[in-house]
């Protein structure tokens, strides 16, 4: 598959492995709908780049955004849905609020986009999603209960989707990043092994589209890391990761 001529969706595109897939989808000759809450943030500017303010949480920004897209551009061919938050809490800063947000924007915020997306691509028997999920949807690690919650269920739901999608010819892509740095992990006390910069990645994502891969995963040794915790009975899990906490 190629970018050329294609018409490109980013969500939260402002920063980050978002921003960093803006940048790199330019010089690919196609055209770009930069979506982010931040518009200011949005740097990048041309005749093929609509940026648009949309907060993937409330619907009717989703809308409005999806309609300045085809507006602009006609269609889009490839969406890409990555905006995402997170928030280290413990049992003492337990918050709803929290769980809220996150579920909003990593969880929902892909359903509003893929609600408006599909009739088209249904239609027309095209189309790509790929959707930014994480390894970190394999276990409820200690601390991020929410966003591994969040990030499982947007793994689930892409996988029954690319089996529903499969007769229509439109492709959905699993994609599950491990520790990149961007604003989010910033905030990040603890040490992230394999540490990426949003560039790498970026390259990674935009490699893995190409070849139309099912799940982009990386970088491998968290790969295999996420892997083998997986599969650790969960017992022992727990065990270990309470020695880990203290």
């Amino acid at each position: 598959m190629t970018f050329e001529n294609k018409t490109v969706l980013i969500t939260g595109a402002s920063s980050g492995i978002g921003k960093a897939l803006a940048e790199s989808l330019s010089l690919k000759n196609c055209r770009l709908v930069l979506c982010s809450r931040n518009i200011d943030r949005l740097d990048l500017s041309g005749e093929k780049i609509l940026k648009l303010k949309c907060d993937v949480t409330k619907k009717e920004e989703v809308n409005a955004a999806y309609n300045a897209a085809i507006e602009k551009f006609g269609k889009i061919d490839i969406a890409i849905l990555n905006s995402g938050v997170g928030h280290r809490m413990n049992v003492e800063n337990y918050n709803s609020q929290f769980a809220e947000e996150t579920f909003s924007v990593n969880q929902l915020g892909m359903v509003y986009w893929i609600e408006k997306l599909l009739p088209d691509f249904l239609k027309r028997r095209e189309g790509v999603i790929a959707g930014v999920s994480s390894l970190a949807d394999n276990r409820g690690f200690s601390g991020s209960g929410f966003y591994c919650a969040s990030k499982a269920a947007a793994t689930i739901m892409l996988e029954g989707l690319r089996v529903e999608l499969k007769p229509y010819s439109v492709k959905v892509i699993t994609i599950k990043p491990g520790f990149v740095r961007t604003p989010m992990t910033d905030k990040n006390e603890f040490k992230m092994p394999f540490l990426m910069k949003p560039e790498k990645a970026a390259k990674i994502i935009v490699k893995g589209i190409e070849k139309e891969k099912r799940i982009i995963q990386f970088p491998l040794p968290t790969v295999l890391m996420s892997k083998f915790v997986g599969m650790l009975p969960s017992g022992v899990y727990e065990f270990l990761a309470a020695k880990i906490k203290t």
